[in-house]
């Protein structure tokens, strides 16, 4: 058998290496982004690649709610002004996204971008040799075989012009894999998940035994194949947890055949002792819902279609069902209903219950009307999904359809003369636009023309303030965009306040927009926001720049933040803003052009900035951030993607800028905090937890920027983890106060120092974190030649102190720890022995410690050479190795003498 597998599962290449067969492997995607190779034959992984969740939403958002289906993508509506619960929306995510930019009957506007990749990956490893995307110019590793997996990522927004707020948005990620051909390839294995958690059954289709089980730390999304050299979907059904466990329990411990499923009788909802039943189960990730189809057996509680209205925060799993006498199995878990006290059985009940729901029906034609009503549904640009199709809901009654590819509205509503009435009010508008719609074009620029003295690397040259093409687990809970006007504005009545375009040479060069004095390639874009924003590489006044075109709803958010540019932006480290211009259609706002993102830094090994300092890096982020703060601006956005690197200056110095304003929020003179009547302000996974629990605490205060950027300082640091867990449990975690820092280690000096700041700056408590001027005095920032200083100038305030002294007493307590016991016993033996000639040291003595340091730096020229050899050049060499022996002196010395922070002396050490 061993031989066997060998044989299934590896080739021997020249050069004897044994490489794995993609064919030999079962891909498994899960909820948390992760895809992983396993073993057809033994279901071990041989790899994982990871890459962002497959659904990321935010969560705490007013109802109606959507909760979408990681398997498809497909939309289901919760609560609303109709009350209806749960319901079915007859398109999906990649739809939505296929149809934009389109706008509903109640004024919501629906923004979206669809993202190609593709992945190189090294097939016996998983190492991913690289990432293909538009623009994207990497080469490829040579070495054979490889992977090239395609993932598609949609990202849907839906703004309020009603509210001027963000409705909701979400990104869906999936892989491009058409259906596996069952019949022509005769596949042997039935693959079973359940739903709500990762285990994965195996069968044999032949003899019914099951070959192997998985468990997966996040729930499944997907089964794939490797055939023709392309991923292929494979079949699969999604069952409940306890359904599963029950089946699975029940063939291994009587020996029967209750596994052996045929898939096609299996797909019938039979087996030999059980019924399944469809239904839809609602799960929890992190802070949000999401839905899928799933089978149970004969049983298991089914929350009855209409009961529920659900609160987002609604209760978990655990909350909702009670330990009972109904368990067919010791592994089965319960399923009768718990409803919360006060609840009652109607649609009036407020909770949701975590679980499996009848299979709710389609919205309704009323409700339809509020949604895209230009929907196209393609099949031939939507690929079907075939992932448990045969227990989809029923036919839609009014199912909208296309013909000869143009979108056909459900008869419903083009029956209703109102609407129709709409519908060609709206066509007359559009197409007497385009008629008296003038274009002037301008050629592109010529290489005479001026540019910027700056270097420009143009694959890694991003926008600075929204979020970038690439793929991202954040989502803004009440994102503004970043929009921005100004009082050069033209009239909007002028024919010059119209963008003017210039025809192309026909050489295949773009065409450029010029907006006044700001010009831009709309083929050139740097990235995109929420709301319509987007970002192209453009000029102004012949300088490089990054320039952002708004939609005209955000102009009253936009003359904030342009304020608050202008206020802001002489500092080094926030983002410089140039100008800003409008035509009839959009705002137009040149910004300073950056080559990378922060994000980029600490992620992309290709960056070019990757070799740049991380503590000089950070320093240069906590200055802007200390900027903003003394001009009584809170930023209240703070992440990775939001710091920039600057494009190297005439001394080739990058710069860290602080970007995106569109969140930012100017206190009044007197008051220090900010209140939360416009909304839950930041992305999900950096949000402090005040602003999400206010517990009659008072409004939150800038210390808010505090938490998010000590989160992005481990980041940084770490080289991408976070304190708080990974993308799915991030924003919950915060919640709880629950993190880690196990990337420091607890005997380095720089470890010690860093956990220090970071435990300081992401504390619960708002009032416990640093502010940021005492942020940028903390030893974490302080150079080797600094830290010397400050043991000497310790060392000589000490050194008339009487022993049973306040600074004395305060220096020695806790000092075993500092010292390990006897600090001369971790010395080398050259130094003991010169330390012994002239006086006395007591070796459990902190105090003792410093006075050796000092007397040792003072006169080190004295030194004989194996001494001065053993301590290294000053001032680096001779810190090293006191600091590496003894690694918490320096923080415990820091923080004993705090209390002479008032002192002249110890000014350049404390923020007093």
């Amino acid at each position: 058998l061993c031989v066997c597998v060998c044989v299934c599962e590896c080739v021997q290449c020249d050069g004897g290496n044994s490489v794995t067969l993609p064919e030999s492997l079962l891909f498994i995607s899960t909820l948390d982004g992760s895809l992983h190779a396993v073993s057809k034959q033994s279901g071990d992984i041989k790899w994982t690649l990871k890459e962002d969740p497959v659904i990321q939403v935010p969560g705490y958002l007013a109802e109606p709610g959507f909760l979408p289906d990681p398997n498809d993508g497909s939309l289901y509506v919760l609560g609303g002004k109709h009350k209806e619960g749960l319901m079915k929306l007859p398109f999906t995510i990649p739809e939505l996204v296929q149809s934009s930019p389109c706008r509903s009957s109640d004024g919501i506007l629906y923004t979206g971008k669809k993202q190609d990749t593709w992945f190189v990956v090294d097939p016996q490893t998983g190492e991913k040799q690289t990432s293909l995307s538009t623009g994207s110019s990497d080469s490829i590793c040579p070495s054979a075989p490889l992977l090239y997996i395609g993932r598609t990522e949609y990202r849907i927004t839906m703004y309020d012009t009603k509210t001027q707020e963000l409705r909701w948005n979400a990104t869906y990620n999936d892989y491009s894999a058409p259906l596996y051909d069952d019949q022509k390839y005769e596949y042997k294995m039935s693959h079973f998940a359940s739903s709500g958690d990762g285990l994965v059954v195996t069968v044999d289709r032949d003899s019914g035994g099951v070959l192997w089980m998985q468990k997966f730390d996040s729930p499944v999304a997907g089964f794939y194949l490797w055939s023709q050299d392309s991923l292929r979907r494979a079949p699969h059904l999604t069952v409940a947890m306890e359904t599963l466990r029950y089946l699975t329990f029940t063939a291994q411990s009587t020996q029967s055949h209750t596994m052996k499923w045929a898939y096609d009788f299996t797909q019938e909802q039979h087996s030999t002792k059980t019924q399944l039943v469809p239904t839809l189960y609602v799960g929890k990730l992190d802070s949000h819902l999401y839905a899928s189809t799933s089978l149970v057996h004969q049983g298991v509680a089914i929350v009855p279609r209409g009961l529920t209205l659900a609160r987002l925060e609604g209760p978990t799993t655990e909350e909702v069902t009670v330990s009972g006498e109904r368990a067919e199995c010791e592994i089965m878990p319960s399923t009768d209903v718990k409803y919360p006290p006060g609840s009652t059985y109607s649609v009036q009940n407020q909770w949701l219950l975590i679980g499996h729901h009848e299979v709710p029906p389609f919205a309704h034609t009323t409700m339809l009307r509020e949604f895209p009503e230009n929907l196209q549904r393609s099949g031939d640009v939507i690929p079907p999904r075939s992932t448990a199709s045969s227990y989809r809901s029923p036919p839609h009654p009014v199912p909208p359809v296309t013909h000869h590819g143009a979108p056909v509205l459900p008869d419903s509503l083009t029956s209703d003369p109102v609407t129709l009435v709409v519908l060609t009010l709206l066509l007359g508008a559009w197409l007497a636009f385009l008629l008296t719609y003038t274009r002037r074009v301008r050629k592109p620029h010529q290489s005479g023309e001026p540019v910027d003295s700056r270097p420009l690397t143009n694959h890694n040259s991003v926008l600075t303030t929204d979020t970038p093409p690439s793929s991202s687990h954040n989502n803004s809970l009440s994102d503004r965009s970043s929009s921005i006007t100004s009082s050069q504005t033209q009239p909007l009545a002028s024919n010059d306040s119209l963008p003017k375009l210039k025809p192309s040479q026909h050489n295949g060069q773009p065409e450029e927009v010029e907006v006044g004095k700001i010009s831009f390639c709309p083929a050139e874009v740097l990235g995109h926001g929420t709301e319509g924003t987007f970002v192209f590489r453009g000029r102004f006044d012949g300088r490089r720049v990054a320039v952002k075109r708004i939609l005209p709803e955000c102009v009253e958010f936009a003359e904030r933040e342009v304020q608050l540019l202008r206020e802001s932006d002489e500092h080094p480290n926030v983002i410089r803003y140039f100008c800003t211009e409008r035509d009839r259609q959009f705002t137009y706002i040149a910004i300073e052009l950056c080559a990378a993102t922060l994000q980029q830094y600490v992620e992309d090994p290709n960056c070019p900035y990757s070799s740049l300092d991380v503590v000089s890096l950070l320093e240069q982020t906590m200055c802007g951030l200390s900027h903003l703060h003394s001009l009584n601006i809170v930023h209240r956005d703070l992440k990775p993607r939001n710091i920039l690197l600057s494009l190297p200056g005439a001394l080739g110095r990058v710069r860290a800028l602080i970007s995106d304003f569109g969140l930012c929020k100017k206190l009044p003179d007197g008051r220090h905090s900010f209140s939360l009547r416009s909304g839950i302000p930041g992305t999900e996974g950096w949000i402090a937890p005040e602003l999400l629990i206010n517990a009659g605490k008072g409004n939150p205060t800038s210390a808010v920027d505090v938490f998010s950027a000590g989160c992005v300082f481990y980041y940084v640091v770490s080289r991408g983890q976070h304190p708080f867990g990974d993308t799915l449990r991030r924003q919950a975690n915060i919640l709880s106060g629950a993190y880690s820092l196990d990337h420091f280690m607890e005997d380095l000096h720089e470890d010690v120092i860093g956990r220090d700041l970071i435990e300081r700056m992401i504390s619960a408590d708002p009032e416990s974190r640093p502010s940021t001027a005492s942020i940028l005095k903390h030893p974490f920032f302080w150079s080797r030649e600094k830290q010397l200083q400050f043991f000497q100038d310790v060392s000589d305030r000490i050194e008339k102190e009487p022993a049973d002294s306040p600074i004395v007493i305060r220096l020695e307590t806790s000092g075993r720890c500092v010292v390990r016991t006897n600090w001369r016993m971790h010395i080398s033996a050259p130094l003991q022995a010169d330390l012994r000639k002239f006086r006395t040291y007591k070796g459990n003595s902190v105090r003792d410690l410093l006075r050796a340091m000092r007397n040792k730096k003072h006169h080190y020229h004295e030194l004989p050479p194996e001494v001065q050899t053993t301590l290294g050049e000053v001032p680096e060499g001779f810190v090293s190795y006191f600091t590496s022996r003894f690694p918490r002196l320096l923080l415990h010395t820091h923080s004993a003498l705090s209390i002479c922070a008032p002192e002249r002396l110890f000014h350049p050490y404390y923020h007093h």
